[in-house]
């Protein structure tokens, strides 16, 4: 059986969130990926290995269901949702991001992928709930326009956050919505520049593992629009990822933690600069003319105010 390139325990906890539907196993988790890593898991762990054969994902599905009643019964749960074909509806009062629940779905989900990240990053920051976020979220839900907000809209103290977006026809889980936008790694190379003509996105993906977000904040709004009714999933991520420079390396490829050596926890840095630089240029201000230069000072506060944490 050929391992999927990331940590199966990884994908095993992906896998907790996700289920292994054709829409997921197409979408999100490419050959190779989470159904394949957690039957490797479940396989090692419950002293199943050598009764299933698993080749890749695609075909998985059938061969899936089989095993985890397997492993069901071995184990006596069930780690992953019963396959579907498509995300299943729930109720959308469980989807608001005023409840603590909801709250922690998102950071647990958005943590997990963000460890999990191939090639591995050596400065991916741990991710925690902003309500300052989520108040400037749930405004713009509620304005029910699939737009991309103005900087000022997402502004925080002491930064701006990145916009994620998602609008469904009806209510499924943050989960779900999570790994649409993950799903675009398929399309992302680390290090390459996707070309304008494939007519692909991998925004949404880029910042939701952007090394340097650590706070993020969400909101859902239910749209009647035209007899029928959406339902707008927006998230900000602080401080604000895709760089137009940088989109090509949303995080420093390398061992997990080798950027924070003494603040990491399960792969992820906990050490995040709380400032943010206004210029491009900040690196080289500095060197010439110092932090005490106003202009230095006012624009290049991450540069100068932090030294060891990530920014």
């Amino acid at each position: 059986m050929r391992l999927c390139p990331l940590p199966a325990v990884n994908s095993w906890m992906s896998c907790k969130h996700f289920p292994c539907t054709d829409f997921f196993i197409e979408q999100i988790f490419p050959v190779g990926g989470c159904c394949e890593a957690l039957a490797h898991y479940l396989a090692k762990d419950l002293g199943l290995i050598g009764t299933l054969n698993f080749t890749n994902c695609v075909n998985l599905e059938m061969t899936m269901k089989h095993f985890l009643f397997l492993a069901a019964a071995a184990a006596g749960f069930l780690p992953v949702v019963i396959i579907r074909a498509k995300p299943a509806s729930v109720p959308y009062h469980t989807l608001l991001t005023e409840l603590a629940t909801v709250q922690e779905e998102i950071v647990t989900v958005h943590n997990t992928l963000r460890r999990g990240v191939v090639p591995p990053a050596s400065n991916m920051l741990k991710m925690n709930w902003s309500e300052e976020a989520a108040q400037n979220a749930r405004r713009l839900s509620a304005q029910c326009e699939l737009i991309e907000s103005k900087a000022v809209e997402r502004r925080i103290t002491n930064t701006f956050c990145g916009e994620n977006m998602h609008l469904t026809s009806y209510p499924i889980s943050w989960s779900n919505v999570i790994g649409i936008w993950f799903s675009e790694s398929k399309y992302f190379k680390y290090g390459q520049w996707i070309s304008t003509d494939d007519e692909v996105i991998i925004e949404h993906y880029t910042q939701l593992v952007w090394a340097t977000s650590y706070l993020i904040g969400c909101g859902i709004s239910s749209c009647s629009k035209r007899r029928s009714t959406q339902y707008l999933y927006v998230c900000h991520y602080c401080h604000e990822g895709n760089d137009p420079d940088k989109k090509n390396v949303p995080y420093n490829m390398g061992t997990p933690c080798k950027d924070c050596p003494n603040d990491c926890e399960d792969r992820l840095c906990t050490n995040p600069c709380l400032y943010y630089d206004e210029s491009n240029k900040c690196k080289t201000q500095k060197e010439a003319l110092g932090c005490s230069h106003l202009s230095v000072k006012l624009f290049c506060k991450a540069t100068c105010l932090c030294d060891t944490e990530i920014k």
